[in-house]
């Protein structure tokens, strides 16, 4: 039961009156044979500006949202496989405040292979020229958010810019004027999070931002991540997460920003192990000489095993890297960032900084002499030269085909490897996950993937 409601007569007569606000005024629709909300009319509350849900959202429901929707504290919302979210992209209110759905309480989001669950817009607006429009807020787990999951699911389209009136402006969480929303946002260090087989796509900001939270973040698929800035992954202070198995493709500036800001006696040391991922063509939309696939900073322990990058612009990063264990700068030196692979095809970047690195290909960068490279790091890795690029034979990938600041994803694309590759059979290698024994949310026991023994994200098909 919403802890709004109560039994007497005159909130039993309230909450009539909101099932029907639902059913005429909130353009909340159903795809049921009978074209009803399936919604629990008992545990729905809908204001002016939010509406707060708990129960379940039945498989191959359509919502139309056009209010910041609210899952309230100490409460759920289970959505089930097929269900599609479709956000207004006129905001709420006179000054269109990007709509955000606001976790309080526990959010599963359980889709399927054959049936996503869908955040997205409506479709007339799900063009190329809005990929990095920044059409509404994305999904924020508050600090009393205690569980989430969300498997099989495509969220799109997020990243508007965070004003006066925000939710997470008013709540602290971001800063009108500043920030602007990533696809999925976690702030609690005591909150159990697994995102997964999900698509995180088409956003103005970072796809993933961990702020706190136990999480394991595998077997997505990330693409245009980042207009001016952001990256694919981005963890802070009080987090402690498994990143495995995921294609991160065309982030503005990383595909994993792993980083222990904001550290303290109340919230503990980012700990993040990377492993099995494929990074392709990050960082060269990012001006200067931060951006490239993997940077890792301010005290952050991380083990970064396995990954295959692909046409990124720079190696792994470690900035002040000659002052380790610091918060103010350097990485916790007791991390391990190496046995990667990096390949480079043939293309040039049509964006070249003259001023800054002038590098303009892959292998450039990776041999370029940057002041944030460290000698610990990459030391047995496979580093692609001007004459061994190093192709890895994806099943469907042409490493010279593809420009190095293409952002938009091809669905054909497949990035298993050949048989022959010189990316299988890596066993040097290894990392013991966080959540190896499994991470239980919901009375269900999620596992991290154990480490595979070779570069990226698949192996042979």
């Amino acid at each position: 039961m919403n802890h709004h409601f109560n039994n007497n007569k005159f909130m039993q007569m309230k909450n009539l009156l909101f099932v029907a606000m639902i059913g005429a005024t909130m353009s909340l629709a159903a795809c049921g044979d009978n074209n009803e909300p399936e919604l629990p009319s008992s545990e729905t509350e809908v204001s002016e500006t939010e509406m707060t849900v708990s129960g379940t959202w039945k498989a191959g429901s359509e919502i139309k949202l056009g209010r910041h929707l609210v899952v309230p504290e100490g409460e759920s919302l289970t959505i089930e496989p097929g269900v599609k979210i479709i956000v207004s992209t006129a905001g709420v209110g006179i000054n269109h405040t990007p709509i955000e759905v606001i976790v309080k309480g526990n959010l599963y989001v359980l889709g399927s292979e054959e049936q996503p669950v869908y955040f997205t817009v409506d479709e007339s607006k799900r063009t190329a020229t809005n990929i990095f429009a920044g059409l509404w807020g994305g999904i924020i787990a508050t600090e009393s958010c205690q569980e989430m999951v969300i498997d099989h699911a495509v969220i799109e389209y997020t990243g508007g810019q965070v004003i006066e009136g925000s939710p997470s402006a008013t709540s602290g969480i971001y800063t009108a004027g500043d920030d602007a929303y990533p696809q999925i946002t976690t702030t609690n260090i005591n909150g159990k999070y697994v995102i997964t087989n999900s698509i995180i796509r088409n956003g103005w900001s970072d796809g993933i931002y961990l702020m706190g939270g136990s999480a394991i973040i595998s077997g997505n698929t990330f693409a245009a991540n980042g207009y001016s800035g952001a990256e694919a992954v981005n963890i802070k202070a009080g987090v402690k997460a498994d990143i495995a198995g995921n294609i991160m493709f065309s982030p503005n500036t990383n595909g994993l920003k792993l980083s222990s800001s904001g550290q303290s006696e109340t919230r503990g040391q980012a700990v993040a192990n990377a492993y099995n991922n494929t990074i392709i063509n990050a960082g060269w939309r990012r001006d200067g000489e931060k951006g490239g696939c993997v940077y890792v900073e301010k005290n952050c322990l991380a083990n970064v095993v396995n990954n295959l990058m692909v046409n990124c612009k720079f190696r792994a990063m470690t900035p002040n890297y000659k002052n380790p264990n610091s918060s103010d700068a350097g990485y916790d030196d007791k991390s391990v960032i190496d046995h990667n692979m990096y390949v480079s095809g043939t293309q040039k970047s049509p964006i070249v900084y003259p001023e800054e690195s002038n590098v303009a290909y892959a292998f450039e960068g990776y041999n370029y002499e940057h002041k944030s490279y460290n000698p610990a790091v990459d030391s047995h890795s496979v580093i692609a030269t001007a004459d061994n690029l190093v192709n890895p034979g994806f099943f469907n990938f042409d490493i010279n085909a593809v420009g190095l600041t293409d952002y938009v994803y091809n669905p054909a694309w497949d990035f298993h490897l050949s048989a022959d590759s010189p990316a299988l059979g890596v066993t040097s290698a290894s990392v013991t996950p966080c959540f190896a024994g499994g991470l239980e949310i919901n009375g269900k026991l999620y596992h991290s993937p154990a480490l595979e023994p070779h570069f990226g994200a698949y192996g042979a098909k």
